[in-house]
């Protein structure tokens, strides 16, 4: 449990939008002739890129004979893509969903053909909604519909600054939409029941995952199943991991930025960077830090942690990134109408 909690005090630096914090990574060499390579991403990848870079140094330094400083930057995935927006200089982001990285093609960052540069849609990993509860699951918490009881106080990020949460705000619709038929009038009232169960609404998803497991606010947890392994491994006696009927497949995205990569002569290794996560050294990285690997060898041996599950597809069940940001997560759209009507 204390090592859990020292990663979550690492995870409340705050990052400034000109100045550039190692992203509790240990590394901290200051050396002038030392490049500095920077990740950006979003909140629950801490861990995982903690270890990575160790190994990507190590793989740099025998291809190139160089040595690279690596950091990682986290916060919430649409913050993060808006301080890149506004001048945090970042060689490579690897955020929660594609709408985050578009943010940063529009401002003129990166390049159209992002998605399609590297496999899977430029997504190494995948993962889920889950819940996380209680030791003993006290409220008996076991689908979507129990989100919505008068007696169940909720933990999850807003989806207007963590794409994790949007993740998680598409699951519940996706499990109202089956379960009401697509009357969205429905949909749209089990939504705002749902939200006005939350007793804290972060701004990332490792500062919900704060609010569960150090303030103890709240019967549940709505997490990526990533961050709540890592609740489960750091304190088994503590929590229950409750695996909802209808989930989503979380896709989180990693791009070059290529205008920033050109000006500092960086793109041979930020393309490395990103093609090494899909090697199976990096994928057994990925799967260690519980996020699920993309290579089915590497799935298979972690067959006990990540069980099968039958999960929908932004695009099957929302038309896309762009239409889902669009209709639901733009100002004004839906879910400012619920949050506006909750208040």
């Amino acid at each position: 449990m204390k090592k859990f909690l020292r990663v979550l005090t690492c995870g409340l630096l705050l990052l400034g939008s000109i100045g550039l914090t190692a992203g509790c990574n240990g590394d901290q060499n200051s050396s002038e002739s030392v490049k500095t390579f920077v990740n950006v991403s979003y909140d629950p990848t801490r861990e995982l890129f903690a270890a990575y870079n160790d190994a990507f140094k190590d793989v740099w330094r025998e291809i190139t004979k160089e040595d690279v400083e690596f950091k990682h930057l986290h916060g919430g995935s649409g913050k993060q893509a808006r301080l890149v927006v506004e001048g945090l200089e970042a060689d490579v982001v690897t955020l929660a969903l594609a709408a985050d990285v578009d943010v940063i093609r529009d401002a003129g960052l990166i390049k159209s053909d992002w998605i399609g540069r590297f496999p899977n849609n430029s997504a190494p990993y995948t993962s889920t909604v889950v819940f996380l509860v209680r030791a003993g699951n006290p409220k008996d918490i076991r689908d979507w519909d129990d989100l919505i009881r008068d007696d169940v106080s909720i933990v999850t990020p807003n989806p207007k600054t963590s794409g994790g949460a949007r993740w998680n705000y598409l699951a519940a619709w996706e499990y109202a939409r089956q379960k009401y038929d697509g009357d969205e009038t429905q949909i749209r009232a089990f939504i705002k029941k749902m939200y006005e169960n939350v007793v804290a609404l972060d701004s990332g998803a490792r500062g919900a995952t704060n609010s569960f497991v150090v303030s103890k606010k709240g019967d549940v947890l709505i997490a990526w199943e990533n961050e709540a392994l890592l609740g489960l491994k750091e304190a088994p006696n503590e929590y229950e991991m409750v695996t909802p009927s209808i989930s989503i497949l979380a896709e989180p995205s990693v791009a070059v930025v290529d205008k920033v990569v050109d000006r500092k002569g960086t793109r041979r290794v930020a393309e490395e960077y990103i093609r090494y996560l899909y090697s199976p050294e990096g994928q057994e990285i990925v799967a260690a830090n519980f996020y699920r690997p993309r290579n089915s060898s590497v799935l298979a041996k972690y067959s006990k942690v990540f069980k099968p599950l039958t999960l929908v597809t932004i695009d099957d069940a929302f038309g896309g990134w762009a239409k889902a940001q669009k209709e639901h997560f733009a100002d004004g759209a839906i879910f400012d109408q619920l949050f506006k009507a909750r208040q």
